[in-house]
């Protein structure tokens, strides 16, 4: 029952595709009830659809990018639940173009997501994290970093990169305010098949995997038993934590 999860439940932002799919997937899998939510519905049905052949999944759409957006998610959630035992903030946006073009959107776009989301989400769910707290079962908020915001990346994501940095800072002075009933720890992900990272690995998979210590690029397991851990009694003792799941790197 170490990294059992089952019975628990659980809000993935982002949840449609990508680490968000992969994470959801674990936990529905584990046994816990999960809502998904993202800004292109159809994605989040369907995803839903999917996963409700295996255990209890719902759906809803949401764009994040705003305090009024992350306000009508935690709404949706609070009228169907009580409490919420795991929130991972995973939604987030990405921009790349060379930096003489590098504009104010590109930076609006990255931070409201990656930053303001994760922050607005958590806040406006203390509720129900709260009231899902046990003195031996803290509630969790797992965020989504990235290695970018370990290590300086080669592409001209410079928002990206700041955003995640961020996230890394922003989870662990969120792990000091609200522990103990909350504990907030986040994981950095390097190279997965998804949407975001579809053009990089097309353009420069193999070399990448080649430089990884581990020689390959995450599979769904990885990131989901990582999820599940933290989100288990078995990630009980950590807060304010930034993982990396690289395949090694962020040791480079």
């Amino acid at each position: 029952m170490l990294f059992s999860i089952e019975g628990k439940t659980a809000l993935v932002t982002g949840g449609s595709r990508g680490i968000g799919k992969m994470i959801a997937t674990g936990f529905v899998e584990a046994g816990a009830k999960v809502y998904i939510a993202a800004r292109k519905h159809a994605a989040s049905l369907e995803t839903a659809a999917e996963l409700s052949k295996i255990g209890e999944c719902v759906a809803f759409e949401a764009d994040l990018s705003s305090e009024a957006g992350c306000r009508g998610l935690a709404d949706e959630i609070a009228s169907r639940e009580d409490t919420l035992d795991i929130l991972v903030n995973n939604a987030g946006a990405t921009w790349a173009v060379p930096i003489e073009d590098f504009g104010d959107a590109a930076w609006e776009r990255a931070l409201s997501v990656n930053v303001r989301g994760v922050f607005h989400m958590t806040r406006f769910l203390l509720p129900q994290l709260k009231a899902a707290a046990k003195p031996e079962d803290p509630a969790r908020v797992i965020n989504i970093g990235s290695i970018d915001g370990l290590r300086a990346p080669r592409m001209d994501t410079y928002s990206y990169s700041a955003s995640k940095a961020a996230v890394h800072m922003l989870t662990r002075h969120l792990a000091g305010k609200l522990a103990p009933s909350i504990t907030v720890n986040a994981i950095a992900p390097g190279p997965f098949e998804s949407k975001m990272m579809a053009q990089t690995l097309a353009d420069f998979g193999t070399e990448i995997a080649a430089s990884a210590p581990l020689k390959r690029i995450g599979r769904p397991d990885d990131m989901a038993g990582t999820a599940i851990f933290l989100a288990s009694r078995a990630g009980s003792y950590l807060t304010g934590v930034v993982i990396p799941v690289d395949g090694g790197l962020s040791t480079l």
